[in-house]
């Protein structure tokens, strides 16, 4: 199996910053696309930035010009800086990663369990 632990959120005050952190481990081959999602309560989970195995790049309007995903190929880690944070960035991320598993054809979703980032106004 594989599993995503994510780290670094928390509290701020609005126009801080946060990093955080998704670290991907178990039997891995190799890891595709890597991403965070957030999920406001009653509402759809909806991505906020996603990055390839080549660091092709794809952000949420909402976010642009103010988040920076980027990913460390050698430790299986994704992360998302998160700058300019404002009250409506409050909710639960979710880290994901596409994973062939060594010894298993195809590729595989993992999500990992969430993390809370709430900022205060």
């Amino acid at each position: 199996q594989v599993q995503l632990e994510e780290s670094g959120g928390g509290l701020v005050q609005a126009g801080g910053s946060l990093r955080l952190s998704c670290a991907a481990s178990g039997r891995i081959f190799s890891i595709y696309s890597m991403g965070w999602y957030r999920q406001a309560p009653g509402k759809q989970r909806e991505l906020v930035a996603a990055i390839s195995s080549s660091g092709t790049t794809d952000y949420a309007d909402s976010v642009k010009g103010r988040f920076t995903i980027s990913r460390d190929n050698a430790k299986n880690t994704v992360y998302l800086q998160m700058n300019s944070l404002q009250p409506e960035d409050t909710v639960v991320y979710y880290c994901n990663a596409d994973v062939r598993r060594v010894g298993v054809p195809g590729l595989d979703r993992y999500w990992g369990q969430g993390i809370q980032v709430t900022v205060s106004s």
